[in-house]
């Protein structure tokens, strides 16, 4: 997902899940296994990546924090 911090520079806090629970091994480069990370910059953020069996699943994300600034959203 291409994101991007507030427009003041401040980061903002996500958390990501599949299928309503934390993505554990399945979490991408810039999420922890808990599904929490945070916006910096301005650049793709790779949420999830799936280890195993490539399967449909349901993500959702959640911002925690006020004014991030979403671009793209892409899978593979």
């Amino acid at each position: 997902m291409v994101l991007g911090p507030a427009k003041n520079g401040k980061s903002v806090r996500f958390k990501v899940t599949l299928n309503g629970i934390a993505p554990g091994v399945d979490h991408g480069v810039d999420s922890a296994s808990d599904g929490a990370g945070e916006v910096r910059e301005y650049r793709l953020y790779q949420l999830i990546r799936q280890k195993h069996q490539v399967e449909g699943r349901t993500l959702e994300v959640e911002f925690l924090d006020p004014g991030v600034q979403a671009f793209a959203f892409t899978f593979g």
